[in-house]
């Protein structure tokens, strides 16, 4: 008798979906009453170098949530409830097309989509893809703001232009700087040796980033991260998935030991709704190239349920 994963997974109901944990499969154009919508993107604005080399992350992901689509009534745990309350409806609004000849083209296309999520009312929950993505979706919330960033990630993203390229992963929170309606960034999780030079980390400094390393959170928790948020803050998560540690999170690009906990990212993720508004959410830089057995999708799949949750808990509380 088979006993492989497949066949186990349909004995509880599992098969293929096309929207993340089976939330109805929609396009832009028929969000209307959605408070939450995801919505992907194989990449923005990518290097020369690389492509768009996390083209795979959003299919990866959805492919990890599969299961919950025949789960989606049980009880999530890790939200003492079901995942979506009554009455909040969530959908996927399925990938944007990219294409890296073109990356102002790219970020035009983003932008424009995020705006349509928000004019609806909605929260965007955007998965990708590599890092650049957040850039336009920050730059769609103008007239939403003073917002607050809560990066959540390996690496600062504080350069000003890798191979001239100024809207790369690399300079995320530097463009975001320069944006009038972001008011304040939060960094957590910086780990390791990456791009960053010097130069760039006082950049950050002067520009008033607060950082909380790695080693902070290892050692003293979330809590000061926690609180630089100011209560009823509007407030931007950009979760890079190689914030995690790479034990249960293989699929990035570069992996490096020491990486946040999946209970220390949620409780970040539920911290800040707790205390105020989060507008906006990304998780990005998933390489399922690099993935090993499907782990990095599970969690991956695992903590953007839980985040839906969240999202979807704050919008039933309005």
């Amino acid at each position: 008798m088979a006993t492989g994963s497949a066949t186990l997974g349909a004995m509880f109901g599992a098969g293929e979906v096309a929207g993340f944990m089976g939330l109805p499969r929609v396009s832009l154009a028929d969000i209307g009453g959605a408070r939450v919508v995801v919505l992907g993107a194989p990449g923005c604005t990518p290097y020369a170098s690389v492509g768009h080399y996390c083209a795979g992350g959003p299919a990866a992901i959805r492919a990890g949530g599969a299961a919950y689509a025949a789960n989606l009534a049980h009880m999530n745990f890790d939200l003492g409830g079901t995942v979506l309350p009554e009455g909040i409806r969530a959908v996927d609004a399925g990938d944007l097309e990219m294409t890296a000849a073109d990356g102002a083209a790219n970020r035009d296309r983003l932008r424009g989509a995020v705006g349509q999520v928000l004019a609806m009312g909605a929260v965007p929950v955007l998965i990708g893809g590599d890092d650049s993505l957040p850039i336009p979706m920050l730059q769609a919330l103008e007239g939403h703001g003073p917002l607050t960033i809560l990066q959540i990630d390996a690496h600062i993203d504080w350069r000003d232009e890798v191979g001239g390229e100024r809207w790369g992963l690399s300079s995320t929170m530097r463009r975001a700087s320069e944006m009038g309606h972001v008011a304040q960034i939060i960094q957590v999780g910086q780990r390791g040796i990456g791009s960053a030079r010097p130069g760039d980390y006082q950049a950050a400094l002067a520009a008033g980033v607060s950082f909380v390393p790695a080693r902070e959170v290892a050692a003293a928790g979330i809590d000061r991260a926690l609180s630089q948020i100011a209560p009823g803050a509007r407030v931007v998560i950009c979760l890079d998935v190689d914030a995690l540690d790479p034990a249960i999170m293989p699929a990035v690009i570069g992996r490096t030991a020491g990486g946040l906990s999946y209970w220390q990212v949620f409780e970040l993720i539920a911290g800040v709704a707790a205390k105020a508004r989060i507008v906006a959410f990304d998780m990005v830089e998933f390489m399922p190239e690099r993935d090993i057995d499907g782990q990095g999708a599970l969690v991956a799949a695992q903590l953007l349920a839980g985040t839906i949750g969240i999202l979807a808990r704050q919008e039933a509380a309005e």
